[in-house]
Protein backbone atom coordinates (compact mmCIF):
# COMPACT_ATOMS: atom_id res chain seq x y z
CA UNK A 1 0.00 0.00 0.00
CA UNK A 2 2.90 2.34 0.71
CA UNK A 3 3.99 2.04 -2.91
CA UNK A 4 0.54 3.11 -4.12
CA UNK A 5 0.52 6.00 -1.68
CA UNK A 6 3.92 7.10 -3.00
CA UNK A 7 2.60 6.93 -6.57
CA UNK A 8 -0.42 9.02 -5.64
CA UNK A 9 1.85 11.61 -4.05
CA UNK A 10 4.03 11.77 -7.17
CA UNK A 11 4.39 15.44 -8.14
CA UNK A 12 5.58 17.30 -11.24
CA UNK A 13 8.77 18.16 -9.35
CA UNK A 14 9.41 14.42 -8.86
CA UNK A 15 9.02 13.81 -12.61
CA UNK A 16 11.48 16.62 -13.36
CA UNK A 17 13.83 15.15 -10.75
CA UNK A 18 13.76 11.72 -12.43
CA UNK A 19 14.30 13.24 -15.90
CA UNK A 20 17.28 15.28 -14.69
CA UNK A 21 18.85 12.22 -13.05
CA UNK A 22 18.34 10.27 -16.31
CA UNK A 23 19.99 13.06 -18.30
CA UNK A 24 22.89 13.19 -15.83
CA UNK A 25 23.42 9.42 -16.05
CA UNK A 26 23.26 9.63 -19.85
CA UNK A 27 26.04 12.23 -19.94
CA UNK A 28 28.12 10.23 -17.47
CA UNK A 29 27.74 7.18 -19.72
CA UNK A 30 28.55 9.27 -22.81
CA UNK A 31 31.74 10.61 -21.24
CA UNK A 32 32.95 7.22 -20.03
CA UNK A 33 31.79 5.10 -23.00
CA UNK A 34 34.64 3.21 -24.64
CA UNK A 35 37.09 3.97 -21.81
CA UNK A 36 38.38 2.01 -18.82
CA UNK A 37 36.36 4.41 -16.66
CA UNK A 38 33.08 2.76 -17.71
CA UNK A 39 34.20 -0.51 -16.08
CA UNK A 40 35.15 1.35 -12.90
CA UNK A 41 31.80 3.15 -12.93
CA UNK A 42 29.92 -0.17 -13.26
CA UNK A 43 32.04 -1.63 -10.45
CA UNK A 44 31.11 1.29 -8.15
CA UNK A 45 27.40 0.80 -8.92
CA UNK A 46 27.70 -2.92 -8.09
CA UNK A 47 29.45 -2.14 -4.78
CA UNK A 48 26.74 0.41 -3.96
CA UNK A 49 23.94 -2.13 -4.49
CA UNK A 50 25.83 -4.77 -2.51
CA UNK A 51 26.21 -2.22 0.31
CA UNK A 52 22.46 -1.52 0.29
CA UNK A 53 21.73 -5.27 0.19
CA UNK A 54 23.95 -5.99 3.21
CA UNK A 55 22.33 -3.06 5.01
CA UNK A 56 18.86 -4.49 4.26
CA UNK A 57 19.92 -7.96 5.47
CA UNK A 58 21.41 -6.34 8.62
CA UNK A 59 24.88 -7.77 7.98
CA UNK A 60 26.62 -5.26 10.22
CA UNK A 61 30.26 -6.16 9.49
CA UNK A 62 29.93 -6.07 5.69
CA UNK A 63 27.71 -2.99 5.92
CA UNK A 64 30.40 -1.20 7.90
CA UNK A 65 33.13 -2.19 5.42
CA UNK A 66 31.17 -1.18 2.31
CA UNK A 67 29.81 1.92 4.05
CA UNK A 68 33.31 3.07 4.96
CA UNK A 69 34.46 2.47 1.39
CA UNK A 70 31.57 4.52 -0.04
CA UNK A 71 32.19 7.40 2.38
CA UNK A 72 35.88 7.85 1.53
CA UNK A 73 35.41 6.70 -2.07
CA UNK A 74 34.54 10.20 -3.29
CA UNK A 75 38.21 11.19 -3.07
CA UNK A 76 39.22 8.12 -5.07
CA UNK A 77 36.51 8.92 -7.63
CA UNK A 78 37.87 12.42 -8.18
CA UNK A 79 41.35 10.98 -8.84
CA UNK A 80 40.19 8.11 -11.07
CA UNK A 81 37.66 10.12 -13.07
CA UNK A 82 39.74 13.31 -13.31
CA UNK A 83 39.76 13.42 -17.16
CA UNK A 84 36.01 12.70 -17.36
CA UNK A 85 35.17 15.25 -14.63
CA UNK A 86 37.29 17.87 -16.41
CA UNK A 87 35.56 17.19 -19.71
CA UNK A 88 32.12 17.31 -18.06
CA UNK A 89 32.86 20.64 -16.36
CA UNK A 90 34.20 22.05 -19.64
CA UNK A 91 31.02 20.97 -21.37
CA UNK A 92 28.76 22.48 -18.67
CA UNK A 93 30.73 25.68 -18.15
CA UNK A 94 31.52 26.40 -21.78
CA UNK A 95 31.38 30.10 -22.61
CA UNK A 96 31.04 29.37 -26.30
CA UNK A 97 27.44 30.13 -27.35
CA UNK A 98 27.97 28.69 -30.83
CA UNK A 99 26.46 25.36 -29.77
CA UNK A 100 23.40 27.06 -28.34
CA UNK A 101 22.89 28.94 -31.59
CA UNK A 102 23.12 25.69 -33.52
CA UNK A 103 20.55 24.17 -31.17
CA UNK A 104 18.10 27.00 -31.87
CA UNK A 105 18.68 26.58 -35.59
CA UNK A 106 17.14 23.11 -35.34
CA UNK A 107 13.75 24.83 -35.21
CA UNK A 108 12.61 25.44 -38.76
CA UNK A 109 11.24 28.89 -38.13
CA UNK A 110 14.62 30.00 -36.79
CA UNK A 111 16.77 28.19 -39.30
CA UNK A 112 18.69 30.44 -41.66
CA UNK A 113 21.53 29.97 -44.08
CA UNK A 114 24.75 31.04 -42.40
CA UNK A 115 27.90 32.05 -44.19
CA UNK A 116 30.19 31.19 -41.26
CA UNK A 117 29.83 27.40 -41.50
CA UNK A 118 33.23 25.72 -41.63
CA UNK A 119 34.20 24.78 -45.19
CA UNK A 120 35.02 21.13 -44.56
CA UNK A 121 35.48 20.34 -48.28
CA UNK A 122 38.30 22.87 -48.56
CA UNK A 123 40.02 21.60 -45.40
CA UNK A 124 39.86 17.93 -46.44
CA UNK A 125 41.08 18.88 -49.93
CA UNK A 126 44.06 20.67 -48.36
CA UNK A 127 44.75 17.60 -46.20
CA UNK A 128 44.67 15.40 -49.33
CA UNK A 129 47.26 17.58 -51.04
CA UNK A 130 49.46 17.66 -47.93
CA UNK A 131 49.13 13.87 -47.63
CA UNK A 132 50.52 13.44 -51.15
CA UNK A 133 53.61 15.50 -50.25
CA UNK A 134 53.81 13.96 -46.75
CA UNK A 135 53.43 17.34 -45.09
CA UNK A 136 52.53 16.91 -41.44
CA UNK A 137 49.43 18.73 -40.19
CA UNK A 138 47.25 18.91 -37.09
CA UNK A 139 43.87 20.66 -37.39
CA UNK A 140 41.45 21.08 -34.48
CA UNK A 141 37.78 21.97 -34.96
CA UNK A 142 36.25 23.88 -32.06
CA UNK A 143 32.67 22.95 -31.21
CA UNK A 144 30.75 23.75 -28.01
CA UNK A 145 33.70 23.84 -25.61
CA UNK A 146 35.59 27.12 -25.87
CA UNK A 147 39.25 26.38 -26.67
CA UNK A 148 40.64 29.83 -25.80
CA UNK A 149 42.59 28.33 -22.89
CA UNK A 150 44.41 26.08 -25.38
CA UNK A 151 44.64 28.66 -28.17
CA UNK A 152 46.49 30.97 -25.74
CA UNK A 153 49.52 28.67 -26.02
CA UNK A 154 49.92 29.61 -29.71
CA UNK A 155 49.62 32.66 -31.93
CA UNK A 156 46.22 34.35 -32.16
CA UNK A 157 44.92 34.60 -35.73
CA UNK A 158 41.77 35.69 -37.53
CA UNK A 159 42.10 34.23 -41.02
CA UNK A 160 39.31 32.90 -43.21
CA UNK A 161 39.78 29.23 -44.13
CA UNK A 162 40.94 28.60 -47.69
CA UNK A 163 42.95 25.76 -49.18
CA UNK A 164 46.05 27.90 -49.89
CA UNK A 165 45.97 29.26 -46.33
CA UNK A 166 45.86 25.78 -44.77
CA UNK A 167 48.65 24.51 -47.02
CA UNK A 168 50.85 27.57 -46.46
CA UNK A 169 50.50 27.31 -42.66
CA UNK A 170 51.76 23.73 -42.63
CA UNK A 171 54.42 24.24 -45.33
CA UNK A 172 57.65 22.80 -43.91
CA UNK A 173 59.55 26.10 -44.10
CA UNK A 174 56.69 28.15 -42.70
CA UNK A 175 57.27 29.65 -39.23
CA UNK A 176 53.69 28.64 -38.34
CA UNK A 177 53.85 24.95 -39.28
CA UNK A 178 54.83 23.67 -35.84
CA UNK A 179 51.96 22.71 -33.55
CA UNK A 180 48.23 22.69 -34.27
CA UNK A 181 45.76 25.17 -35.69
CA UNK A 182 42.30 25.78 -34.24
CA UNK A 183 39.38 26.44 -36.58
CA UNK A 184 36.01 27.82 -35.55
CA UNK A 185 33.22 29.13 -37.82
CA UNK A 186 35.48 28.89 -40.89
CA UNK A 187 38.14 31.05 -39.22
CA UNK A 188 41.67 30.00 -38.23
CA UNK A 189 41.66 31.45 -34.71
CA UNK A 190 45.14 30.26 -33.64
CA UNK A 191 48.29 28.63 -35.01
CA UNK A 192 51.32 26.97 -33.40
CA UNK A 193 49.04 25.76 -30.61
CA UNK A 194 50.43 23.31 -28.04
CA UNK A 195 47.89 20.57 -27.28
CA UNK A 196 47.71 18.22 -24.28
CA UNK A 197 49.39 14.94 -25.24
CA UNK A 198 47.96 11.54 -24.32
CA UNK A 199 50.72 9.32 -22.87
CA UNK A 200 48.69 6.12 -22.72
CA UNK A 201 51.00 3.20 -23.57
CA UNK A 202 48.14 1.27 -25.18
CA UNK A 203 48.07 3.69 -28.14
CA UNK A 204 49.54 1.97 -31.25
CA UNK A 205 53.19 2.85 -31.89
CA UNK A 206 52.37 3.95 -35.44
CA UNK A 207 50.74 7.03 -33.90
CA UNK A 208 53.23 9.85 -33.38
CA UNK A 209 53.09 13.01 -31.27
CA UNK A 210 50.53 14.66 -33.58
CA UNK A 211 48.19 11.71 -33.15
CA UNK A 212 48.71 11.65 -29.38
CA UNK A 213 47.97 15.38 -29.23
CA UNK A 214 44.81 14.85 -31.28
CA UNK A 215 43.70 12.12 -28.89
CA UNK A 216 44.53 14.35 -25.91
CA UNK A 217 42.52 17.38 -27.02
CA UNK A 218 39.50 15.36 -28.18
CA UNK A 219 39.24 13.35 -24.96
CA UNK A 220 39.53 16.45 -22.74
CA UNK A 221 37.12 18.59 -24.80
CA UNK A 222 34.42 17.98 -27.42
CA UNK A 223 36.72 19.20 -30.21
CA UNK A 224 37.43 17.22 -33.39
CA UNK A 225 40.91 16.70 -34.84
CA UNK A 226 42.41 15.90 -38.24
CA UNK A 227 45.98 14.64 -38.53
CA UNK A 228 48.16 14.26 -41.62
CA UNK A 229 51.10 11.97 -40.90
CA UNK A 230 54.50 13.30 -41.94
CA UNK A 231 55.88 9.75 -42.10
CA UNK A 232 53.16 7.94 -44.04
CA UNK A 233 50.97 10.70 -45.48
CA UNK A 234 47.88 9.03 -44.00
CA UNK A 235 44.96 11.17 -42.82
CA UNK A 236 43.50 10.34 -39.40
CA UNK A 237 40.35 11.66 -37.75
CA UNK A 238 39.75 11.74 -33.99
CA UNK A 239 36.63 12.31 -31.91
CA UNK A 240 36.06 11.76 -28.17
CA UNK A 241 39.65 10.58 -27.82
CA UNK A 242 39.14 7.78 -30.34
CA UNK A 243 40.25 7.08 -33.89
CA UNK A 244 37.31 7.25 -36.31
CA UNK A 245 37.37 4.84 -39.26
CA UNK A 246 36.27 6.11 -42.69
CA UNK A 247 36.29 4.56 -46.17
CA UNK A 248 37.55 7.51 -48.22
CA UNK A 249 37.90 11.29 -48.11
CA UNK A 250 34.31 11.78 -49.30
CA UNK A 251 33.09 9.74 -46.34
CA UNK A 252 35.45 11.67 -44.05
CA UNK A 253 34.02 14.97 -45.29
CA UNK A 254 30.47 13.84 -44.55
CA UNK A 255 31.41 12.55 -41.08
CA UNK A 256 33.03 15.87 -40.13
CA UNK A 257 30.07 17.86 -41.48
CA UNK A 258 27.71 15.72 -39.41
CA UNK A 259 29.82 16.11 -36.27
CA UNK A 260 30.01 19.89 -36.73
CA UNK A 261 26.27 20.27 -37.39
Amino acid sequence: MEIFNDLLNFKIVDIIDVILVAVLLYYVYKLTKGTVAINIFIGIIIIYFVWKLTEFLEMELLTGIFGGFMKVGIIALIVVFQPEIRKFLLMVGSTNFNGRRKFLQQFKFLKTETSDATDVDVIVSACNKMAMSKTGALIVFERNNNLDFIAASGDEMNIKVTQPIIESIFFKNSPLHDGAIIINDNIVKATRVILPVNNDKSIPKRFGLRHRAAIGVTEKTDALALVVSEETGHISYFKDGEFVVFDDTNALTEIIKTDLA
